[in-house]
């Protein structure tokens, strides 16, 4: 009987200790971890940009008449609401990256402040 109860006490641990490293936690973590103040558009913005949509709207590529390569490209759909829209997968906006994971919250919530900080260039 005293293993029993041994292992059952052992199970019940081992189940709560595999619950708390689940996605749901680690998300908690990793959101925790990103930091969204002061973004900088050279050091934050662009390489987030350049990775996840220079493949169709950079690099003189120019989908759907969509450009984001420079500063000033970039800024008219930041201003025009667009790149949040996109990024976010907002409804009544294409979810962008087209064809390929959405971004991850970090990432959105990095475009987000340097929108909401007013899109700088710095």
């Amino acid at each position: 009987m005293a293993k029993k109860l041994l292992y059952a006490g052992i199970i019940a641990t081992a189940i709560v200790w595999i619950s708390a490293c689940s996605k749901d936690s680690e998300d908690e973590f990793t959101t925790s971890q990103c930091n969204t103040d002061n973004m900088k558009y050279s050091t934050d913005i662009l390489p987030i940009i350049q990775t996840n949509c220079y493949g169709c709207h950079g690099n003189g590529i120019v989908t759907n008449g969509i450009d984001l390569d420079g500063y000033t490209k970039m800024k008219v759909q930041a201003d025009n609401g667009n790149l949040v829209g996109v990024v976010s997968h907002a409804n009544g906006y294409p979810p962008m990256p087209q064809d390929a994971a959405k971004l991850s919250d970090c990432d959105i919530n990095k475009i987000k402040s340097w929108v909401q900080n007013g899109a700088l260039n710095n």
